[in-house]
């Protein structure tokens, strides 16, 4: 590729470099084309140096870093070698670097195009920078851009994801041509923003749909909690929309995962496999969450190990170490973590709460505190959630003196999960007089909170206090606090079924009741049968140790 002679006519060689520059298909080749065209002092060419920073900030084979160093080499670097890098960097882990070369654009007189301000704003919403995203909106009214299509969109991209779904509608209204993307992206902030109604309300009103429109939905409804009908949104997807790709999967898989559903789930593998859709390290992820939600440990374990020859990061691990920790395979959990640090996967803080959490199940309190003092040896600041996760270790241990100390000594206000923890510790290791204390903070803490309530009033029954447990519960009517009752969920044949304690309002109540009447009479017929089995026991050996003449007398009488 490199055998251009020099010596040829000038025309013939620039054209060749621009034919190479085309046909480039990797950093590593173009670095070589690159180092030729330095030594032969053309580099700095407008036609070279243009393509030079395109294909290392934009293509497939981009490398950011590369790009900034030839942009910091360019003389009176034009509006294009401005936009190819701000849209470098938006696209990148960096995208606070599109701001700065913004501002230096503007400082430097170039005044920015169309091209411009859709990367910028899309930098502005990753970083959810709305007040900035604002001030930038207000020069895309002062140029004049405000009915091209590609910034409104932008905009109303960046407004739905910092939150201001008001602003994004407000675009969105005034826009005089809409195309897709544009309801998309208002689909999408209201999804975001957890307004699943007025979500609901564009997406039938959308003429047209794409897999990202009914993707949006579905996810939107995950993410506001609304499991069920994501399911059931799939399912009508499935029937009347397009073609399902990874994107979908992964939300109607946290579905399956919050539910419990492992039939659904295990039946969503299925989808995935039989229309041969790219098993990407997204979607392996979720596969491995599902399966570690649903309980099914086992099928976790083999999807997560089939992923393990290709490309790897720390989130399906965190996955796989978490989910083993949860279903108490404490051990497990901990040689998994030893595997990671062999292949070289980097843990990060959701590692450390997964193993912290494996200490809790365990009672391994040496181990956890091991794990705790490595976040900052790795460079990690503990959140509330890692101390609220060594609370539990102490509370669960017992070690309630060390727990209490631990808690006066942190860097924050406590937590109401980290009082939470101390006082199910105290409750169950008997040590009522700190579960009052803990008790009466948690109430001041979380006024509206049902279980606050009904916890400090279980510490005062069994201190035999009855009037202040009573009280508890008077406290709860007269803040308005309403108990809701517990619930599980069922998964037969695919179906899921709800209950509550004492509910009827299944449509096959009668029958489920009969059943369970059924089983307690088993189990208490089962009980008489091992009660008389013991006491006959009992007697055979008082007759075997020679204890006869108490026998006779018992006869006797």
């Amino acid at each position: 590729m490199l055998n251009v002679a020099v010596s040829s006519n000038p025309a013939t060689v620039t054209q060749r470099f621009i034919a190479f520059l085309e046909k480039c298909k990797s950093i590593s080749e173009f670095k070589k084309l690159h180092a030729l065209l330095i030594t032969c002092g053309i580099s700095k060419d407008t036609q070279f140096n243009s393509r030079i920073l395109y294909f290392t900030a934009i293509s497939d084979s981009s490398n950011i870093g590369y790009a900034h160093r030839v942009f910091l080499q360019t003389e009176n670097p034009t509006i294009f070698d401005y936009n190819a890098l701000i849209r470098g960097y938006a696209s990148s882990k960096n995208p606070c670097k599109s701001l700065s070369l913004f501002v230096e654009m503007l400082q430097n007189e170039v005044v920015p195009d169309h091209l411009t301000y859709p990367f910028v704003v899309k930098a502005l919403a990753k970083l959810f920078e709305v007040r900035i995203g604002k001030c930038v909106h207000g020069g895309v009214l002062k140029t004049g851009f405000d009915d091209d299509l590609y910034i409104s969109n932008s905009l109303i991209h960046m407004y739905g994801s910092c939150g201001y779904v008001l602003c994004a509608r407000k675009v969105f209204d005034e826009m005089p041509v809409k195309n897709l993307v544009s309801w998309n992206s208002m689909l999408d902030g209201y999804g975001k923003c957890g307004d699943v109604v007025s979500m609901r309300e564009v997406f039938d009103s959308m003429i047209e749909r794409d897999v990202v429109s009914w993707s949006s939905l579905i996810d939107g409804y995950v993410k506001d909690g609304e499991y069920a009908e994501a399911l059931a949104m799939f399912e009508k997807m499935r029937v009347e929309g397009p073609k399902v790709n990874e994107v979908t999967m992964v939300s109607v898989l946290g579905a399956c995962a919050h539910l419990g559903a492992l039939e659904q789930g295990r039946e969503m593998h299925m989808y995935v496999v039989e229309n041969k859709l790219p098993m990407t390290l997204v979607l392996r992820t979720s596969l491995v969450d599902m399966y570690a939600k649903c309980g099914a440990v086992e099928e976790a374990l083999i999807v997560f190990r089939e992923g393990l020859g290709r490309k790897t990061d720390v989130l399906i691990w965190n996955s796989m170490i978490g989910g083993l920790a949860t279903h108490g395979l404490v051990s497990e959990s901990l040689e998994l973590y030893k595997e990671m640090w062999v292949l070289k996967v980097r843990p990060d803080e959701i590692t450390y709460l997964c193993l912290l959490c494996a200490c809790a199940h365990g009672g391994l309190v040496k181990e956890a505190w091991h794990f705790f003092d490595s976040l900052g040896k790795d460079g990690m600041t503990a959140k509330c959630e890692h101390y609220a996760c060594m609370m539990d270790v102490l509370a669960r241990a017992g070690r309630l003196t060390e727990a209490y100390q631990f808690l006066c000594e942190m860097p924050m206000e406590p937590t109401a999960s980290m009082l939470g923890a101390l006082l199910s510790g105290c409750i169950n290791h008997g040590k009522l007089d700190l579960a009052e204390i803990v008790g009466k903070k948690l109430i001041d803490l979380e006024p509206f909170h049902d279980g606050r309530y009904v916890g400090l009033s279980n510490v005062y029954a069994l201190k035999k206090r009855w009037d202040e447990a009573r009280a508890m519960r008077e406290a709860m009517d007269t803040q308005g606090v309403k108990k809701f009752p517990g619930f599980s969920v069922v998964e037969i044949f695919g179906a899921l079924h709800r209950f509550i304690a004492h509910d009827k309002a299944h449509p096959e109540s009668d029958q489920i009741y009969t059943i369970l009447d059924f089983v307690l009479w088993q189990m208490k017929l089962d009980k008489d049968c091992e009660e008389k089995q013991q006491l006959l026991c009992d007697i055979n050996v008082g007759i075997g140790n020679g204890d006869g003449n108490s026998a006779l007398q018992m006869n006797d009488r």
